[in-house]
């Protein structure tokens, strides 16, 4: 099956079963990680992948690309470069086992499949959930699994206020003063 990584709308005439293909692409890619006004933008060649972060293209092929040790190492270096004496909140598969192990503080949240896919369905978008967990959890480099140190929040059966809630309390239990805490006092 061929599906070519996608980027401005054009086809880049990129196979992600090409490895080698995908390897060159990503050494002549520029990826930048910012944070203005206590916010990460990230842009690829000088553009912002926000629209197209969960469309088709992006979610079929995120799991080939995402196998590909330079890939992340080039994701990881600025994700690392922007977080750099700041306090961040970060979200992904490897945030907490590999990209920041050393964090302190680490959350894994978890749902059931079918709760993901109605949650993506809900917000327009389409997801191969299983297929990538499956893949994600497979890979050599950087696999997905919960670092030891992380608190599991099964969020299947919570609002997001509700996981808000949760997040804050473990890290209030832990030491750590919250905003939400000190409003409460």
């Amino acid at each position: 099956m061929y599906r070519a990584v996608t980027w401005r709308g054009l086809d880049c005439g990129v196979a992600v079963e090409d490895y080698p293909a995908l390897v060159a692409f990503a050494e002549k890619t520029v990826l930048v990680c910012k944070v203005i006004n206590d916010e990460a933008h990230i842009s690829i060649d000088t553009i912002d992948p926000s629209a197209h972060l969960y469309g088709d293209d992006v979610n079929s092929a995120v799991s080939f690309v995402s196998r590909i040790p330079l890939v992340r190492e080039i994701v990881n270096a600025q994700l690392r470069h922007c977080a750099a004496d700041r306090d961040v909140v970060i979200e992904g598969r490897d945030i907490g086992s590999v990209v920041f192990p050393e964090t302190p503080f680490k959350f894994f949240l978890d749902a059931t499949p079918e709760v993901r896919v109605n949650r993506r369905r809900a917000q327009g978008q389409r997801d191969e959930i299983a297929l990538r967990d499956r893949a994600d959890s497979s890979r050599r480099t950087a696999p997905l699994i919960v670092a030891s140190d992380a608190e599991v929040i099964d969020t299947s059966d919570l609002a997001i206020g509700e996981v808000v809630e949760e997040i804050l309390r473990k890290l209030t239990e832990r030491g750590l003063q919250t905003e939400s805490a000190a409003s409460r006092r």
